[in-house]
């Protein structure tokens, strides 16, 4: 599928399409036989640029830009603003997906016609420094946007956790079908223990804890005196077995084999 940036440019750019085929419940974000799967898509051409290129062929529902081909997920929320940013280099892959199956064949008859136009007078598309300066202007935080999108994510999360919570409660002390009891940490007050012996036993598990701690042969010269001590202590040990087995030999009971 030829396109052109503008009037003015004299080679056009290639856009391969074809309709994206995968197995059932594979892609679960693209269904086939309503997605176009786009190859050499140029890095000016964003979701909307596509969006505005394939309507003349149908309804377009989604467009999704992605840096390599690969199975996709349906999200169930939009992308943060400022924690999910991408910024995708190069030429990309995109998928174009129509609300009815006709589009799809009516996008692949496009090639028959000449260079299609990406940017118009109505909707320009940024390039060069104008593109740079867009860019620059996008990634100054708003900090009123962020404490919104912030707050927003953590009401959300709030009423997740209670709800767990309230699911968890309902649930406690009651069997499941094969009779099974789900026993939870919920609830549980352990008090402190008021024994001599529990009290030695943290005082010893705190005494090993520090051991551990502790850096062994941090430093040269201990490497080096441990190294002593275990070449002495095998010498010692060499020499006892030597007077050992001397002993023996004159009692007569060596037997080495």
């Amino acid at each position: 599928l030829a396109v052109k940036l503008s009037e003015r440019q004299r080679s056009p750019h290639c856009l391969l399409v074809k309709e994206h085929q995968v197995r059932e419940g594979a892609d679960t974000a693209h269904p086939p036989r309503r997605t176009l799967f786009v190859l050499n898509v140029p890095p000016y051409c964003g979701p909307d640029s596509l969006s505005r290129l394939f309507s003349r062929c149908g309804h377009v529902q989604s467009v999704d830009i992605c840096d390599k081909p690969g199975p996709g997920e349906k999200k169930d929320k939009l992308a943060s603003k400022f924690f999910d940013c991408k910024t995708l280099k190069g030429f990309q892959v995109a998928y174009v997906v129509f609300r009815k199956p006709a589009a799809v064949q009516a996008a692949k008859a496009l090639s028959q016609e000449g260079p299609l136009l990406i940017s118009t007078e109505s909707h320009p598309v940024k390039t060069g420094i104008s593109k740079w300066i867009a860019s620059y202007e996008a990634s100054i935080v708003d900090p009123k946007e962020l404490k919104a999108e912030v707050d927003a994510y953590m009401q959300d999360y709030d009423k997740k956790m209670a709800e767990e919570e309230a699911k968890a409660a309902k649930e406690e002390g009651v069997p499941d079908e094969e009779g099974w009891v789900k026993v939870t940490r919920k609830g549980r007050k352990p008090g402190l223990p008021r024994t001599e012996a529990a009290n030695l036993r943290v005082l010893e598990k705190e005494k090993q804890k520090r051991a551990r701690k502790e850096l062994l042969n941090f430093y040269a010269w201990q490497h080096r005196e441990t190294k002593r001590e275990h070449i002495a202590q095998l010498r010692k040990k060499f020499e006892e077995d030597k007077q050992r087995i001397a002993l023996m030999r004159a009692q007569r009971k060596f037997r080495p084999y």
